[in-house]
Protein backbone atom coordinates (compact mmCIF):
# COMPACT_ATOMS: atom_id res chain seq x y z
CA UNK A 1 0.00 0.00 0.00
CA UNK A 2 1.12 3.64 -0.90
CA UNK A 3 1.87 5.30 2.23
CA UNK A 4 -0.31 8.43 2.99
CA UNK A 5 -1.24 11.26 5.82
CA UNK A 6 -4.74 10.88 7.44
CA UNK A 7 -7.02 13.72 8.95
CA UNK A 8 -10.10 12.85 11.18
CA UNK A 9 -12.54 16.06 9.82
CA UNK A 10 -14.46 17.43 12.84
CA UNK A 11 -16.32 19.43 10.74
CA UNK A 12 -17.58 20.00 7.22
CA UNK A 13 -15.90 23.26 6.50
CA UNK A 14 -12.46 21.77 7.50
CA UNK A 15 -13.39 18.84 5.62
CA UNK A 16 -14.35 20.82 1.85
CA UNK A 17 -10.90 22.40 2.52
CA UNK A 18 -8.81 19.69 2.89
CA UNK A 19 -10.56 17.74 0.07
CA UNK A 20 -9.53 20.39 -2.65
CA UNK A 21 -5.95 19.66 -2.70
CA UNK A 22 -4.87 17.33 -5.67
CA UNK A 23 -4.52 13.66 -4.25
CA UNK A 24 -6.49 13.60 -1.78
CA UNK A 25 -9.74 11.29 -1.13
CA UNK A 26 -12.58 11.40 1.79
CA UNK A 27 -13.11 8.15 3.52
CA UNK A 28 -15.73 6.94 5.52
CA UNK A 29 -16.89 3.30 6.14
CA UNK A 30 -13.62 2.63 3.90
CA UNK A 31 -15.29 -0.95 2.42
CA UNK A 32 -14.50 0.03 -0.91
CA UNK A 33 -11.70 2.68 -1.20
CA UNK A 34 -9.59 0.50 1.95
CA UNK A 35 -10.01 -2.42 -0.47
CA UNK A 36 -8.65 -0.60 -3.37
CA UNK A 37 -5.83 0.72 -1.87
CA UNK A 38 -4.42 -2.80 -1.07
CA UNK A 39 -4.65 -3.68 -4.48
CA UNK A 40 -3.15 -0.65 -5.56
CA UNK A 41 -5.67 0.91 -7.20
CA UNK A 42 -5.93 3.61 -5.31
CA UNK A 43 -3.34 5.81 -4.14
CA UNK A 44 -4.49 8.90 -2.45
CA UNK A 45 -1.75 10.65 -0.85
CA UNK A 46 -3.78 12.04 2.10
CA UNK A 47 -7.54 10.45 3.24
CA UNK A 48 -9.75 12.52 4.96
CA UNK A 49 -11.71 10.68 7.40
CA UNK A 50 -15.67 12.23 7.12
CA UNK A 51 -16.99 10.23 10.09
CA UNK A 52 -17.18 13.23 12.16
CA UNK A 53 -19.51 14.85 10.05
CA UNK A 54 -23.57 14.91 11.13
CA UNK A 55 -24.87 13.20 7.89
CA UNK A 56 -25.97 10.31 9.57
CA UNK A 57 -29.73 10.57 10.51
CA UNK A 58 -33.07 9.52 8.78
CA UNK A 59 -35.94 12.15 8.70
CA UNK A 60 -39.35 12.90 6.96
CA UNK A 61 -39.19 15.89 4.19
CA UNK A 62 -42.37 18.70 4.60
CA UNK A 63 -43.62 17.00 1.03
CA UNK A 64 -43.78 13.60 2.79
CA UNK A 65 -40.35 11.98 1.35
CA UNK A 66 -37.70 10.52 3.05
CA UNK A 67 -34.06 12.42 3.50
CA UNK A 68 -31.34 9.87 4.26
CA UNK A 69 -27.89 11.45 5.33
CA UNK A 70 -24.77 10.06 3.47
CA UNK A 71 -23.45 8.58 6.06
CA UNK A 72 -26.47 6.65 7.18
CA UNK A 73 -25.08 2.40 7.12
CA UNK A 74 -26.70 0.66 4.93
CA UNK A 75 -28.07 -2.05 7.35
CA UNK A 76 -29.70 1.23 9.28
CA UNK A 77 -31.07 2.30 6.14
CA UNK A 78 -32.18 -1.66 5.00
CA UNK A 79 -34.23 -2.02 8.45
CA UNK A 80 -35.83 1.48 8.66
CA UNK A 81 -39.69 1.22 9.54
CA UNK A 82 -40.50 3.66 6.83
CA UNK A 83 -38.01 2.29 4.07
CA UNK A 84 -39.02 -1.22 4.43
CA UNK A 85 -43.08 -0.46 4.23
CA UNK A 86 -42.66 2.48 2.14
CA UNK A 87 -39.52 1.98 -0.09
CA UNK A 88 -39.73 -1.84 -0.28
CA UNK A 89 -37.41 -2.27 -3.74
CA UNK A 90 -34.94 -0.57 -1.29
CA UNK A 91 -34.74 -1.97 1.78
CA UNK A 92 -35.07 -5.41 -0.53
CA UNK A 93 -31.64 -4.06 -2.68
CA UNK A 94 -29.40 -3.13 0.45
CA UNK A 95 -30.19 -6.49 2.09
CA UNK A 96 -29.57 -8.32 -1.48
CA UNK A 97 -25.83 -6.48 -1.59
CA UNK A 98 -22.32 -7.63 0.34
CA UNK A 99 -22.65 -9.16 3.56
CA UNK A 100 -24.26 -8.14 6.88
CA UNK A 101 -20.82 -7.11 8.58
CA UNK A 102 -19.86 -4.78 5.47
CA UNK A 103 -23.62 -3.72 5.30
CA UNK A 104 -23.19 -2.51 8.98
CA UNK A 105 -19.76 -0.61 7.98
CA UNK A 106 -20.77 0.87 4.27
CA UNK A 107 -22.68 4.19 3.86
CA UNK A 108 -24.87 5.44 1.55
CA UNK A 109 -22.31 7.53 -0.05
CA UNK A 110 -19.84 5.19 -0.40
CA UNK A 111 -22.49 2.74 -2.24
CA UNK A 112 -23.32 5.81 -4.52
CA UNK A 113 -19.83 6.83 -5.19
CA UNK A 114 -18.92 2.49 -5.09
CA UNK A 115 -16.35 1.22 -8.92
CA UNK A 116 -16.50 -1.32 -10.74
CA UNK A 117 -15.61 -4.93 -9.91
CA UNK A 118 -13.69 -5.64 -13.21
CA UNK A 119 -11.19 -7.86 -12.63
CA UNK A 120 -8.90 -5.70 -15.05
CA UNK A 121 -10.05 -2.80 -13.31
CA UNK A 122 -8.75 -4.14 -9.93
CA UNK A 123 -5.48 -5.90 -11.43
CA UNK A 124 -2.45 -3.36 -11.49
CA UNK A 125 -0.57 -6.27 -13.27
CA UNK A 126 -2.64 -5.73 -16.50
CA UNK A 127 -2.08 -2.35 -17.95
CA UNK A 128 -4.55 -2.09 -20.65
CA UNK A 129 -7.76 -0.56 -18.26
CA UNK A 130 -8.75 3.09 -19.59
CA UNK A 131 -10.74 3.58 -16.67
CA UNK A 132 -7.69 3.05 -14.28
CA UNK A 133 -4.77 4.82 -16.71
CA UNK A 134 -6.89 6.80 -19.64
CA UNK A 135 -5.61 6.05 -22.91
CA UNK A 136 -4.22 2.51 -21.88
CA UNK A 137 -6.70 -0.03 -23.70
CA UNK A 138 -9.92 -2.07 -22.21
CA UNK A 139 -8.41 -6.02 -21.58
CA UNK A 140 -11.94 -6.64 -21.69
CA UNK A 141 -12.81 -5.89 -25.17
CA UNK A 142 -9.79 -7.42 -26.62
CA UNK A 143 -10.62 -10.60 -26.08
CA UNK A 144 -10.87 -10.96 -22.36
CA UNK A 145 -13.23 -12.87 -20.07
CA UNK A 146 -16.56 -10.18 -19.70
CA UNK A 147 -18.73 -12.88 -17.94
CA UNK A 148 -19.60 -10.15 -15.53
CA UNK A 149 -19.43 -7.48 -17.75
CA UNK A 150 -21.51 -4.94 -19.30
CA UNK A 151 -24.58 -5.41 -22.20
CA UNK A 152 -26.20 -1.81 -22.19
CA UNK A 153 -24.38 1.98 -21.88
CA UNK A 154 -20.67 0.62 -22.88
CA UNK A 155 -18.43 1.98 -25.64
CA UNK A 156 -15.34 1.11 -27.55
CA UNK A 157 -13.67 2.24 -24.13
CA UNK A 158 -14.85 0.37 -21.54
CA UNK A 159 -17.72 -1.97 -21.36
CA UNK A 160 -17.32 -2.84 -16.74
CA UNK A 161 -20.37 -3.15 -15.44
CA UNK A 162 -21.58 -1.21 -12.44
CA UNK A 163 -21.39 -2.66 -9.13
CA UNK A 164 -24.33 -0.94 -7.01
CA UNK A 165 -27.91 -2.76 -5.61
CA UNK A 166 -28.83 0.08 -3.82
CA UNK A 167 -28.16 2.52 -6.68
CA UNK A 168 -30.67 0.92 -8.91
CA UNK A 169 -33.04 1.05 -6.07
CA UNK A 170 -32.64 4.81 -5.73
CA UNK A 171 -33.18 4.91 -9.84
CA UNK A 172 -36.37 3.30 -9.70
CA UNK A 173 -37.19 5.79 -7.30
CA UNK A 174 -36.55 9.14 -8.41
CA UNK A 175 -34.07 9.69 -5.91
CA UNK A 176 -32.12 12.80 -5.49
CA UNK A 177 -28.86 13.33 -4.85
CA UNK A 178 -27.27 16.51 -2.81
CA UNK A 179 -23.75 17.88 -2.81
CA UNK A 180 -21.34 19.88 -1.48
CA UNK A 181 -18.37 21.34 -2.30
CA UNK A 182 -16.15 24.86 -2.18
CA UNK A 183 -19.28 26.59 -4.75
CA UNK A 184 -22.00 25.33 -2.46
CA UNK A 185 -24.67 22.72 -2.77
CA UNK A 186 -26.46 20.99 -5.40
CA UNK A 187 -29.17 18.55 -6.40
CA UNK A 188 -28.79 15.56 -8.86
CA UNK A 189 -31.29 13.23 -10.14
CA UNK A 190 -29.69 10.22 -9.52
CA UNK A 191 -30.08 8.93 -12.85
CA UNK A 192 -27.99 11.63 -14.25
CA UNK A 193 -25.33 11.43 -11.27
CA UNK A 194 -23.35 8.10 -12.53
CA UNK A 195 -21.65 9.42 -16.13
CA UNK A 196 -21.74 6.84 -18.93
CA UNK A 197 -17.93 5.66 -19.81
CA UNK A 198 -17.85 6.99 -23.11
CA UNK A 199 -14.43 8.21 -23.94
CA UNK A 200 -13.54 9.11 -20.89
CA UNK A 201 -14.24 6.18 -18.43
CA UNK A 202 -12.32 7.41 -15.63
CA UNK A 203 -15.40 9.54 -14.88
CA UNK A 204 -17.53 7.56 -12.96
CA UNK A 205 -20.26 10.45 -11.90
CA UNK A 206 -20.99 13.60 -11.77
CA UNK A 207 -18.80 14.83 -8.51
CA UNK A 208 -15.80 16.57 -8.68
CA UNK A 209 -12.71 16.80 -6.85
CA UNK A 210 -13.47 17.82 -3.28
CA UNK A 211 -17.19 17.88 -3.04
CA UNK A 212 -18.66 15.32 -0.45
CA UNK A 213 -22.12 13.44 -1.04
CA UNK A 214 -24.15 14.92 2.08
CA UNK A 215 -27.66 12.89 1.45
CA UNK A 216 -30.14 11.59 -0.78
CA UNK A 217 -33.81 12.51 -0.89
CA UNK A 218 -36.65 9.58 -1.50
CA UNK A 219 -39.52 11.79 -3.06
CA UNK A 220 -43.21 10.79 -2.15
CA UNK A 221 -44.26 8.89 -4.98
CA UNK A 222 -47.14 6.84 -6.20
CA UNK A 223 -45.17 3.49 -7.14
CA UNK A 224 -42.83 3.71 -4.69
CA UNK A 225 -44.70 1.40 -1.81
CA UNK A 226 -45.55 -1.68 -4.98
CA UNK A 227 -42.35 -1.95 -5.43
CA UNK A 228 -39.65 -4.88 -5.57
CA UNK A 229 -36.32 -6.06 -6.24
CA UNK A 230 -34.69 -9.00 -7.54
CA UNK A 231 -30.85 -10.28 -7.94
CA UNK A 232 -29.38 -13.24 -9.92
CA UNK A 233 -26.39 -13.89 -9.16
CA UNK A 234 -23.31 -16.71 -8.81
CA UNK A 235 -23.89 -17.10 -4.83
CA UNK A 236 -26.93 -16.89 -2.86
CA UNK A 237 -25.23 -14.25 -0.95
CA UNK A 238 -22.44 -11.53 -1.16
CA UNK A 239 -21.96 -11.95 -4.88
CA UNK A 240 -22.56 -9.15 -7.03
CA UNK A 241 -25.04 -8.99 -9.57
CA UNK A 242 -25.02 -11.09 -13.08
CA UNK A 243 -28.61 -9.10 -13.62
CA UNK A 244 -30.88 -7.49 -11.32
CA UNK A 245 -34.12 -5.38 -11.58
CA UNK A 246 -35.91 -3.18 -9.77
CA UNK A 247 -39.85 -2.58 -10.22
CA UNK A 248 -42.36 -0.10 -8.92
CA UNK A 249 -45.58 0.25 -10.20
CA UNK A 250 -48.46 2.60 -9.58
CA UNK A 251 -52.05 0.79 -10.32
CA UNK A 252 -55.59 1.52 -10.83
CA UNK A 253 -57.57 -1.19 -10.61
CA UNK A 254 -55.68 -4.12 -12.32
CA UNK A 255 -54.61 -1.55 -14.48
CA UNK A 256 -50.63 0.22 -14.39
CA UNK A 257 -51.00 4.05 -14.59
CA UNK A 258 -47.55 4.30 -14.03
CA UNK A 259 -43.86 2.45 -13.27
CA UNK A 260 -40.47 2.81 -13.44
CA UNK A 261 -38.05 -0.14 -14.32
CA UNK A 262 -34.14 -0.29 -13.87
CA UNK A 263 -31.54 -2.88 -14.21
CA UNK A 264 -28.23 -3.69 -12.34
CA UNK A 265 -25.32 -6.20 -13.52
CA UNK A 266 -26.09 -5.68 -16.95
CA UNK A 267 -24.81 -1.89 -17.27
CA UNK A 268 -21.95 0.27 -17.00
CA UNK A 269 -24.57 2.51 -14.35
CA UNK A 270 -27.87 1.75 -13.30
CA UNK A 271 -29.99 1.83 -15.93
CA UNK A 272 -33.41 2.76 -16.38
CA UNK A 273 -35.55 1.38 -18.89
CA UNK A 274 -37.69 4.23 -19.80
CA UNK A 275 -38.67 1.46 -23.30
CA UNK A 276 -40.21 -1.22 -20.64
CA UNK A 277 -41.66 1.87 -18.73
CA UNK A 278 -43.52 2.39 -21.72
CA UNK A 279 -44.56 -1.04 -22.82
CA UNK A 280 -46.13 -0.99 -19.29
CA UNK A 281 -48.12 2.32 -19.25
CA UNK A 282 -51.64 1.39 -19.29
CA UNK A 283 -51.80 -2.18 -19.73
CA UNK A 284 -52.94 -4.72 -17.18
CA UNK A 285 -50.72 -6.79 -14.79
CA UNK A 286 -50.15 -9.99 -16.34
CA UNK A 287 -47.00 -12.14 -17.11
CA UNK A 288 -46.82 -11.94 -20.67
CA UNK A 289 -47.83 -7.63 -20.27
CA UNK A 290 -44.11 -8.07 -18.57
CA UNK A 291 -42.47 -10.17 -20.82
CA UNK A 292 -43.04 -7.74 -23.31
CA UNK A 293 -41.75 -4.56 -21.27
CA UNK A 294 -38.80 -7.51 -20.25
CA UNK A 295 -38.32 -7.97 -24.09
CA UNK A 296 -38.29 -4.07 -25.02
CA UNK A 297 -36.17 -3.43 -22.24
CA UNK A 298 -33.33 -5.78 -24.00
CA UNK A 299 -33.40 -4.35 -27.74
CA UNK A 300 -30.52 -1.73 -27.32
CA UNK A 301 -28.64 -4.81 -25.39
CA UNK A 302 -25.09 -5.61 -27.36
CA UNK A 303 -23.74 -8.44 -25.49
CA UNK A 304 -20.13 -10.01 -26.49
CA UNK A 305 -18.89 -13.52 -26.87
CA UNK A 306 -19.42 -14.90 -22.94
CA UNK A 307 -21.72 -12.70 -21.80
CA UNK A 308 -24.74 -13.20 -24.16
CA UNK A 309 -26.86 -14.97 -21.09
CA UNK A 310 -27.21 -11.80 -19.73
CA UNK A 311 -29.74 -10.63 -22.17
CA UNK A 312 -32.32 -12.97 -21.09
CA UNK A 313 -31.23 -13.27 -17.58
CA UNK A 314 -32.05 -9.62 -17.19
CA UNK A 315 -35.47 -10.12 -18.78
CA UNK A 316 -36.05 -13.38 -16.57
CA UNK A 317 -35.72 -11.17 -13.16
CA UNK A 318 -37.40 -8.30 -14.85
CA UNK A 319 -40.11 -10.13 -14.80
CA UNK A 320 -40.17 -11.59 -11.62
CA UNK A 321 -39.88 -8.14 -9.81
CA UNK A 322 -42.83 -7.19 -11.99
CA UNK A 323 -44.84 -9.88 -10.48
CA UNK A 324 -43.75 -9.16 -7.10
CA UNK A 325 -44.70 -5.54 -7.40
CA UNK A 326 -47.98 -6.59 -8.98
CA UNK A 327 -49.07 -8.84 -6.42
CA UNK A 328 -49.18 -11.82 -8.84
CA UNK A 329 -46.25 -13.86 -7.53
Amino acid sequence: MTPFTYLRAEAEASALQAGCSSGVAFIAGGTGMVDLMRLGVEKPVRLVDINGLPWKTIERTRDGGLFVGALVKNSDLAWHPEVRTRFPVLSEALLAGASPQLRNMATVGGNLLQRTRCAYFRDVGISACNKRTPGSGCAALDGGFVRMHAVLGGSDHCIAAHPSDMCVALVALDAIVHVRGPRGERSVPVGEFHLLPGAHPETETVVAQGELVTGITLPPSAFAARSAYVKARDRASYAFALASAAAAIQLDGNVIRDARVAFGGVATKPWRSREAEQALAGQSVQTAVFERAAAAAMQGASPRPGNEFKVALAQRVLVRALERAGGIA
